[in-house]
């Protein structure tokens, strides 16, 4: 797999002022994430942060059974491993890596010194954080509330926002650890979407045909958990 060139592909490599983004070019290193990858475990110590640009994560709340469900997925909108910059240097939650692609990522010690200058630096990743947050939460609520099938809109159209293509490759009982149901559940609630013409599923392939339905379908969460990423991070340079 050919390694993207450009770290500003991730929205929030690109958002930071050019001194910062000298001092990080040296330090930043390219990584294939192969579907699948486990970027960290439940409580292991975090050794690097990472900056998607064509890949996806997923990070999982796991339980002492083994049982997960997904909290907040992660693409070339972010960076993974909040924990190491919030205080702490490890997590309860699995880091796994839902679409493969590409990523940057920068050591640990080298992401505390940098959020310890403060500036925008630290005003950026505070924001980023704000909207993971948001996202979290919306799923914690979209998870107890909402029907199956607006769950699996809503985590389609998430997918969606951060690839390049309206296809995503993912086998039904992977989708279903994300959502934390029965495989059971996913296939009957993938059958409606079928059936409705909003998407096509072949052999662990998703192909989304009618976004816009698939945005009408979908419960309110997908557009609180959009806004929020829109209204706080920016386009190209840190405040």
């Amino acid at each position: 797999m050919t390694i993207a060139a450009d770290p500003r592909e991730n929205r929030l490599l690109a958002a930071l002022p050019a001194a910062e983004w000298a001092r990080w070019l040296q330090q930043m290193e390219p990584v294939d994430m192969p579907l699948g990858k486990v970027l960290y475990e439940s409580g292991s110590k975090l050794t690097h942060v990472y900056f998607p640009t064509t890949s996806i994560v997923s990070l999982l709340y796991v339980l002492e059974d083994g049982a997960s469900a997904e909290i907040a997925v992660v693409g070339h909108e972010g960076i993974v491993g909040i924990s190491l910059f919030m205080g702490g240097e490890s997590t309860p939650s699995r880091a796994v890596v839902q679409s493969a692609g590409r990523a940057f990522r920068l050591k640990a010690n080298v992401m505390i010194q940098e959020f310890n200058r403060a500036g925008p630096v630290l005003h950026l990743l505070l924001r980023y954080t704000q909207a993971l947050i948001t996202q979290m939460a919306q799923t914690a609520v979209c998870n107890r509330h909402h029907s199956l099938d607006q769950q699996l809109c809503r985590w389609l159209l998430l997918s969606l926002d951060r690839l390049h293509s309206d296809e995503l490759v993912m086998t039904q009982e992977l989708i279903a650890d994300m959502l934390g149901v029965r495989r059971e559940g996913v296939t009957e609630a993938a059958g409606h979407l079928q059936d409705a013409g909003l998407i096509r599923y072949r052999r662990g392939r998703i192909t989304v045909l009618d976004r816009r339905r698939l945005e009408q379908r979908t419960c309110e969460c997908y557009a609180v958990v959009k806004k929020e990423y829109d209204r706080l991070l920016p386009a190209t340079t840190a405040t």
